[in-house]
């Protein structure tokens, strides 16, 4: 079958490759002049290896990327361990694949390259997609230009203000959080050697946070700084002076600030995401990624969520005959749908519970969270990081109808 993906980014270029390899061709619509991405780092947690295995670009992601010890959480104001989360042995028994960090392009381009070199997959850059038409037979993709493609499925991965979706869901304007998010990266050798340290650090303070951790090999610094500031216009990746950054971040811990001072170049996002939604899919056409679920950062899963869409799809998609299209991408929308809106719903609490909490409430979260144990966080993350369906045929959370069945 002739499957079209409109959207290029990280969703996308996975979804064609699971797709491919389930024995179709793949076409890639990217509205933009060029396959490429930005921003700067993102986390991978071992759900995300699993799916990145499944796709055959693990390895190469690996290469790329920093495998982290630890996940550290701080008082943003006193400056003192609340928690931290060792990634060594016992992480790593438990979920069978690394917490690793890398710079956005570092996943994006390993992706990329595999859809180059799969002679099934097209790549098509300019393709300003405005809408579709479909029957019970096909679905026809139609572009700004006046092209219109015909094909046997149609996967909508053109995020957080999808055209796809708007046809199919209808639910208008993403969410705005009120939350701004300024970022930047520092080469590793203007930072000081006491603070190269190989973690995840967050230090979370009264309606703000700061996040900093290696990416790119190591050779440079990744530096977020998130603060609850009500602003209710979307931003994307809007040029911040430093001196603003500063001055908003400026109760943040003496030693964390050292850090944040060696920031140049910022640049600016207010985050937004969705209400889950229970129906994302209709006949030929679905959705994947931010289209169908975006979300805040707080779990750090929105790259990861789009990885697993992809090799679920990809999966059901094996076997199957053009008149089944619909039934397997209700399939997929139901297997997705119910963990999908458990993240999407998860880092709003996040956010708002652990990363932002202030006066008592952040006393209760230190207490609490001050009094788990490595074994008890494994526990309370299962769910999410220990996601095997269906890369190793087992699962924690869920099972598909079929295995059900069988």
């Amino acid at each position: 079958m002739k499957i079209v993906f409109v959207g290029g980014g990280i969703g996308g270029l996975a979804a064609a490759i699971s797709c491919v390899v389930a024995g179709h061709d793949a076409l890639v619509l990217e509205q933009r002049n060029e396959f490429t991405e930005i921003g700067a780092g993102i986390q991978l947690a071992p759900n995300a290896f699993n799916a990145l295995d499944s796709l055959g670009v693990g390895d190469r992601v690996r290469e790329l990327a920093v495998q982290i010890d630890e996940l550290r959480l701080m008082d943003g104001l006193e400056g003192r361990v609340i928690t931290r989360l060792p990634l060594d042995g016992g992480y790593k028994d438990q979920f069978e694949n690394p917490y690793m960090v890398v710079h956005r392009t570092d996943l994006y381009y390993p992706l990329l390259d595999a859809c180059r070199a799969h002679p099934a997959i097209e790549l098509r850059t300019s393709a300003h997609v405005t809408g579709y038409t479909q029957d019970e037979d096909t679905v026809t993709v139609h572009l700004a230009d006046g092209q219109m493609i015909l094909a046997d499925a149609l996967i909508g991965a053109d995020g957080l203000h999808s055209v796809i979706r708007q046809q199919l869901v209808g639910d208008g304007s993403p969410r705005i959080s009120g939350h701004s998010i300024y970022r930047a990266i520092v080469p590793m050798e203007k930072v000081p050697k006491d603070l190269r340290l190989n973690s995840v650090m967050l230090w979370a303070g009264p309606k703000w946070h700061f996040v900093h951790y290696p990416i790119a090999s190591g050779k440079y610094m990744n530096l977020a700084a998130t603060r609850d500031d009500q602003a209710d216009t979307a931003v994307a990746n809007e040029a911040t002076p430093q001196e603003k950054v500063l001055a908003e971040f400026s109760a943040l811990h003496t030693e964390a600030k050292r850090l944040l001072q060696l920031g140049e170049n910022w640049k600016k996002w207010v985050l937004c995401d969705r209400n889950p939604v229970e129906v994302w899919s209709q006949g030929r056409v679905t959705l994947l990624g931010d289209a169908a679920h975006p979300m805040l950062q707080y779990l750090a899963q929105g790259a990861c969520m789009a990885l697993e869409d992809a090799v679920v799809l990809g999966d059901l998609m094996k076997d199957i005959q053009k008149a089944e299209v619909a039934a397997r991408l209700v399939e997929y929308n139901q297997l997705r749908r119910d963990r999908t809106a458990r993240v999407v719903t998860m880092a709003r609490e996040m956010g708002e519970h652990v990363y932002h909490a202030a006066g008592m409430a952040a006393k209760e979260r230190n207490t609490y969270l001050g009094a788990l144990d490595p074994r008890d966080i494994h526990k309370k993350i299962d769910w999410l990081h220990g996601m095997r369906y269906p890369f190793t045929g087992e699962t924690t959370v869920e099972q598909t109808p079929r295995q059900q069945t069988a």
